[in-house]
């Protein structure tokens, strides 16, 4: 690398880039034999007590998840090293066939201010994406691997123990032992049910509202638009604690407003039925205000003419909101809605601060009748040790999700009829 620049008489430029192919051969010589062993055995020898002299002391020995994460930063700056390397013999054959055509190279200050001028937002990009490449795509790939190991509590937990590769057996054992499959096939059922549910319903929560606000009828705009939105403005976790202090059966005022009116209140958050009803109504109360300053931004550009031009084809309300209003909505929020949809499956908080999964649920494998998918995962790592069973659910939403996405967004008109913008 760099020899190419200084046969083109870019000298500086060749040497910096020698210096680099110096600099990431010896990390990669250094590192790479030792990385993948890490990666293919695991480890050897684990921790143990050996007698030093007269006295036991704990050896300290591989630990398999550091061989992994440390393997993984080899290998991902070996895949860095590599495109520098196809980018740097481009760059010297370009120039090479510039010098044919008898033009002169830049020099580095020349090369500089071309890079700053005509590059300038590749080169404020690179810095991110490199960031993006070692911080979210590696612990991605790191977390993949570790749903084809036995890596789970309390056998198989570094630095005690070593761990090993057991291909697709978690795989298996979710989906074909009794207590796992249970669990994951009736928590999957009410993670589809929550999902789509909490989507609609604050969709078209906040879409009834919007109407209602933007309605020529409605005075005091403003007034109305900063009251609905209050919900939204409140953080979502004190939004969520408050309400699970509200819908507690015993001491919540909900109960004791019922009460007073004659009305036995229900179990909310200690009934499996009503704990599932308590977090749609939470989430339908906390999430339909983004939906209507979306939909209001909306109904403020369609062009009233056509509501005119409808009213002369003696068209009825419903027929001006089916034929012009809802089109419109959805042509510009569409792939928003498939979003929220996204987000929902992965509702974290809701589930958690409202109901922590509860209530227990004596058939499943450490999950409640709430618990959805993420939150499940969640009990598996933290509290239970279980982490590769986690990654497994892990890779099962990402497959879930993009591929509901990508075919979902892809069906929409503003996908579509991008190209056409």
């Amino acid at each position: 690398m760099g020899l190419g620049q200084i046969y083109n008489r870019q000298y500086i430029k060749g040497i910096l880039m020698l210096l680099l192919h110096g600099l990431g051969l010896y990390y990669i010589v250094l590192n790479l034999k030792e990385a993948l062993w890490g990666i293919i055995t695991l480890g050897e020898k684990a921790q143990q007590l050996e007698l030093v002299g007269k006295v036991y002391k704990m050896v300290p020995g591989d630990h398999s998840i550091f061989l992994i994460v440390q393997g993984l930063i080899v290998l991902f700056g070996l895949i860095v090293f590599g495109y520098v390397y196809i980018a740097n013999i481009k760059d010297a054959y370009k120039v090479g066939k510039s010098l044919e055509q008898g033009i002169r190279p830049h020099n580095f200050i020349e090369s500089l201010k071309y890079v700053s001028q005509h590059r300038f937002p590749q080169l404020i990009i690179s810095v991110p994406l490199l960031f993006v490449f070692f911080f979210t795509v590696l612990p991605l790939v790191f977390s993949v691997m570790i749903a084809f190991t036995n890596y789970s509590s309390p056998k198989y937990l570094p630095p005690a123990n070593l761990i090993d590769w057991i291909g697709f057996d978690a795989f298996k054992q979710l989906f074909t032992l009794n207590k796992w499959a249970n669990t994951f096939y009736g928590v999957l059922k009410w993670n589809v049910i929550w999902a789509v549910l909490a989507t609609v319903s604050t969709f078209f929560g906040g879409f009834g509202v919007a109407l209602l606000v933007q309605s020529t009828r409605t005075r005091l705009k403003s007034v109305w638009r900063t009251i609905y939105i209050l919900p939204f403005a409140i953080p979502s976790f004190v939004s969520y604690l408050i309400m699970r202090n509200m819908f507690n059966s015993q001491f919540g005022p909900i109960n004791q407003y019922l009460k007073w009116i004659g009305i036995q209140g229900p179990s909310w958050l200690s009934d499996p039925t009503w704990a599932k009803v308590t977090v749609l109504l939470v989430n339908l109360w906390h999430g339909y205000p983004i939906s209507m300053l979306l939909i209001i931004g909306i109904l403020t550009t369609i062009s009233k003419e056509l509501y005119q031009a409808a009213e002369v084809d003696g068209a009825s309300a419903f027929q001006k909101f089916r034929m012009i209003t809802f089109p419109s909505v959805m042509y510009s929020l569409s792939p928003i809605l498939i979003g929220m949809f996204a987000g929902n499956v992965n509702s974290f908080s809701a589930i958690f601060l409202l109901t922590n999964g509860n209530p227990a649920n004596s058939e499943y494998q450490f999950a409640g009748n709430t618990d959805i998918l993420i939150t499940w995962l969640y009990n598996l790592t933290m509290n239970q040790g279980n982490y590769n069973f986690a990654s497994v659910i892990g890779i099962i939403i990402f497959i879930i999700l993009a591929t509901l996405s990508i075919w979902n967004v892809r069906r929409t008109r503003s996908f579509k009829e991008e190209d056409l913008n």
